[in-house]
């Protein structure tokens, strides 16, 4: 089943990169990682999260870091793409089989074109990845020189694209020292923000250029990414506002550029400008909220995804206004999609409160902190409030868990319970409950 070889796939791809980190050249001191620890900086870059338990920067050589950023770029991008890319540069040719794995990577509807799509999709990367380490350049090499000015570009370029969230900064300080950079804020945004859009999307825009002539699931995705970006940086800005340890200290230009930046990150990539433990209360609670819906489908980000959100938001809607079909955007939603995304949103919720309850008997943490480490891990996004390090062996078990699962679950629920749904021969009687 393709279901099973992506899990299988990504499971053995980060079972190498653990081995991998955990050899001595891996570290700068020459010192082994324990194994434990490799695993989750395997998983956590594997599925494109970015939660660290070592700093990447100053712990690991630079052979580590090279580990780390081939397994952001393979688990941004899927296994099968890249599998892809070597049997079309080797002339082999792509089996049915292999073509019914990549439709499912990709979470594409139909079988036909999935191998153009592939090879669009790697060149529409590497594209997005050269722009943005070229831009990146600007800032990075006055700063550090050419050489380890242009390796910093192309990293944060490539982590930021795949919604990674790694940085090579040192002091797990994220991106807090270029606050005030517009064009570092603005650069990494924007690849954060086209990474999770998804590559259908995309490719879609590149098309037909035209909003009105977008199929619906582009629209739905353009309209919720763009409604949870404005609400994210407004509520951002009012919750933080006179917070004296986030933006209570800054000019009104600098709480603007930190507001638009910490709305767009929570979208699965786990950058950061301000010191995430000193927020509020309620910023984090809301933060959890964006976590959880995350990105789109087929893209290189996690959660629920965006379209999720949107069907089900639409089927309240039609509930509401007492319309037996739901209806958005002039058009009407199956069923079965209504019901997909309800069982991807129960499933999720489930998942996440059972891993958040498990951390909350394991950690000596408030449960608003490990409820956030919970949805940063299962969203795949990497913003923690620094208590990533300090995990007891069962928490970052847990966390492994979560990483795992966010990058995989949902995708490969939607895709399984997709090819369930067939026309039954009969129909039960019905039956009414109260409910409400």
């Amino acid at each position: 089943m393709p279901a099973q070889i992506l899990v299988l796939g990504f499971g053995i791809l980060i079972l190498l990169g653990a081995i991998l980190l955990s050899l001595p050249i891996a570290s700068s001191s020459g010192e082994r990682l324990p194994f434990l620890d490799a695993l989750f900086t395997s998983t956590s870059a594997v599925a494109v999260t970015g939660l660290v338990v070592v700093d990447t920067g100053t712990y690991f050589s630079l052979f580590g870091q090279l580990v780390i950023l081939v397994l952001i770029q393979i688990g941004g991008l899927g296994f099968m793409t890249m599998t892809t890319l070597l049997a079309l540069l080797l002339g082999k040719r792509i089996s049915l089989r292999e073509r019914l794995i990549m439709q499912e990577a990709l979470n594409k509807l139909s079988l036909s074109g999935v191998v153009h799509l592939t090879v669009r999709v790697l060149q529409l990367a590497a594209a997005f990845e050269a722009v943005g380490a070229f831009f990146l350049a600007f800032k990075f090499v006055p700063l550090y020189g050419w050489a380890k000015g242009i390796y910093y570009s192309i990293f944060h370029s490539i982590s930021a694209f795949n919604n990674a969230g790694f940085d090579l900064m040192g002091g797990f300080r994220s991106l807090q020292g270029f606050q005030s950079s517009l064009l570092v804020n603005t650069v990494i945004a924007v690849l954060v923000i086209c990474g999770g859009l998804g590559f259908t999307v995309l490719l879609d825009i590149g098309v037909k250029r035209r909003f009105s002539r977008l199929s619906l699931h582009s629209k739905v995705v353009i309209i919720m990414t763009v409604v949870l970006l404005v609400l994210g940086c407004v509520v951002f800005f009012l919750l933080e506002y006179s917070n004296q340890d986030t933006l209570g200290r800054l000019t009104l230009p600098r709480k603007m550029l930190v507001s638009f930046f910490q709305s767009v990150v929570p979208r699965t990539a786990g950058f950061s400008t301000v010191d995430i433990g000193r927020l509020t209360s309620p910023t984090l609670f809301f933060l959890i909220f964006l976590m959880f819906i995350g990105a789109s489908p087929g893209s290189t980000g996690g959660g629920i995804k965006t379209s999720t959100a949107g069907a089900l938001l639409a089927a309240a809607w039609s509930v509401i206004q007492g319309n037996e079909e739901v209806e958005l955007l002039n058009r009407r939603l199956p069923k079965e999609i209504v019901y997909r995304a309800l069982a991807i949103f129960l499933m999720a919720l489930g998942l996440l409160s059972v891993a958040a309850m498990g951390l909350a008997v394991t950690e000596p943490y408030p449960f608003l902190k490990v409820l956030f480490e919970a949805a940063s891990a299962f969203g795949t996004v990497g913003l923690s409030t620094g208590i990533t390090p300090e995990l007891s062996a069962p928490g970052k078990i847990i966390i492994i868990l979560l990483m795992y699962i966010g990058r995989l679950g949902p995708m490969t629920a939607a895709a399984a319970l997709a090819q369930r749904m067939q026309a039954k021969s009969f129909r039960f009687p019905e039956e009414k409950i109260v409910v409400g």
